[in-house]
């Protein structure tokens, strides 16, 4: 079973840019991103299909974000661009499915966190 490690997390401006990656995957057959802030349940961002197929988003990331695999490094990443101070949350990597619903997923990593600032 995999043991998903997410990083790249940190504090950056309102229009900024970070990239997430996890590791500690074992090629699995799907895999997604999640995201919680405080207070609020944990919510679908991406997921995608590791030997590719079709992508899918939450609406709130669409165009902004961006999730791809490198498959030599059996890593998984989210791009994300333009952020805004409600993307603030913790995002977590999960293997297992393409859902948006958290429960279909088998693997969760502890999370990293992302703060933007206004």
């Amino acid at each position: 079973q995999a043991q998903l490690v997410e990083s790249g997390g940190g504090l950056v401006q309102a229009g900024g840019s970070l990239r997430l990656s996890c590791t500690g995957t074992n090629s699995e057959n799907s895999m997604g991103w999640f995201r919680q802030a405080p207070g609020k349940e944990r919510e679908f961002v991406a997921a995608t299909r590791w030997f590719g197929g079709t992508t899918s988003y939450a609406n709130s990331v669409k165009d902004r974000f961006t999730i791809s695999i490198n498959n030599a490094k059996n890593t998984l990443y989210l791009q994300m661009k333009s952020l805004k101070p409600e993307d603030t949350a913790v995002y977590y990597c999960a293997a297992g499915s393409t859902s948006w619903r958290p429960r279909d997923y088998y693997a969760w990593g502890p999370g990293t966190q992302v703060t933007v600032s206004s």
